[in-house]
C-alpha cells in the first residue's frame, strides 16, 4: 500500500454541546471521493494528552484515507465519567452534520481511538446504538483501556496493574467516586449487550499491556454477531506510549508501523458511502 501524501493539517474549534472542543483536521491529497471522517480520540489514561499525542494515528488514518478530526477532549483529576463522553457525544452528533464540509454530504463517520482514548471510543458506540440512529459506520480500537479490574495477564507481564500503575491513576480519576464504575459506558468490558454495534477494527500488539482485554473485548463481540476484525500485531512495538509520540521518518519504518497503516487501509476501504451500494474495492499498490 502506497502512503497518501498529507495535503492539509490545520486546528480548529468545533461545537460540543454548550461549549467548544479543539480539534485537529487531517486530510490526504488523493483520498477517495466521500472519504470517511474519523472522529479519533488520543490516549493518556484519561488524565493527560493533547492534539500532538494524537499525531501518529491521526497521521495513519489519513494515509489510510480517512479526513480525520483529532479531538483535545477534556482529561483530568477533575474530568470523571460522564464529562467527556457526553461532550464527545455532542461533537459526534455535530459531524454528522457537518461531513459535507469535511469530506462528503455521503460520507461515513467512524470514531477511533487508543489506549483511554479507544476507552471512548467504543463507549461512544454504545452510545451510538442505544441512541437509535444508525449513523456510526465504524469503530477502530487500538489497544483500549475497557476493564477497570487491571487484573489481565498481559498487565502483569508488562509490570502493571498495581497501585501505583498509571492505569490505576487513571481509572480511579476517571471513574472518581462514580458509583456507575461498571456501567457499559465507563467500562465497555462490563458490558453485557454488545449486538447491533458498529463494525470493528480491533488490534492490539504482542507486547501491548491492553492485549488480553483487547482480544477479550474482540471475542465478545464476535459472540454478539458484529462484524469484527481483530489482529495481534507482532512486536516489539511499544504500544501504547509509542502510539501518543510525534510521528518522524526514524517511528514510520517500524514494521508495526506499515502493518497498522495496512489494517487501517483494508478496514476504511470496507466502508461505502452512506446510501450506496457496496462497491469494487480499491487495491493496495
Amino acid at each position: 500500500m502506497q502512503a497518501l501524501p498529507l495535503t492539509a493539517c490545520h486546528d480548529d474549534l468545533l461545537p460540543a454541546g454548550d461549549g467548544v472542543m479543539p480539534v485537529r483536521v487531517y486530510k490526504a491529497a488523493n483520498r477517495r471521493p466521500q472519504a470517511p471522517v474519523v472522529l479519533h480520540l488520543h490516549g493518556g489514561a484519561f488524565t493527560s494528552g493533547s492534539l500532538d499525542n494524537g499525531a501518529m494515528v491521526s497521521q495513519l488514518l489519513a494515509e489510510a484515507g480517512a479526513v480525520v478530526v483529532d479531538v483535545d477532549y477534556p482529561t483530568g483529576v477533575d474530568k470523571v465519567f460522564p464529562t467527556a463522553l457526553k461532550a464527545l457525544d455532542a461533537l459526534l452528533q455535530g459531524l454528522y452534520k457537518s461531513r459535507g464540509r469535511l469530506s462528503g454530504r455521503t460520507s461515513p463517520v467512524l470514531v477511533a481511538g487508543e489506549e483511554a482514548g479507544g476507552n471512548l471510543a467504543a463507549a461512544l458506540a454504545l452510545m451510538a446504538r442505544d441512541q437509535g440512529h444508525g449513523k456510526l459506520a465504524g469503530q477502530i480500537l487500538l489497544g483500549p483501556m475497557l476493564n477497570p479490574c487491571l487484573g489481565t495477564a498481559s498487565l502483569r507481564r508488562a509490570e502493571a496493574g498495581d497501585g501505583e500503575c498509571r492505569w490505576t491513576h487513571g481509572w480511579r480519576a476517571y471513574l472518581g467516586e462514580c458509583e456507575e464504575g461498571d456501567h457499559p459506558y465507563a467500562a465497555p468490558a462490563c458490558t453485557q449487550r454488545l449486538a447491533g454495534l458498529a463494525p470493528a477494527l480491533v488490534l492490539s500488539t504482542d507486547d501491548d499491556p491492553m492485549r488480553d482485554e483487547t482480544v477479550a473485548y474482540a471475542r465478545a463481540l464476535h459472540r454478539a454477531g458484529v462484524a469484527v476484525q481483530q489482529t495481534i500485531l507482532p512486536g516489539p512495538t511499544g504500544w501504547p506510549a509509542s502510539l501518543m509520540r510525534l510521528p518522524s521518518l526514524e517511528l514510520l519504518q517500524p514494521p508495526w508501523v506499515k502493518a497498522l497503516r495496512q489494517r487501517l487501509f483494508d478496514f476504511l476501504h470496507t466502508l461505502p458511502p452512506l446510501g450506496s451500494s457496496r462497491g469494487t474495492r480499491p487495491q493496495p499498490s
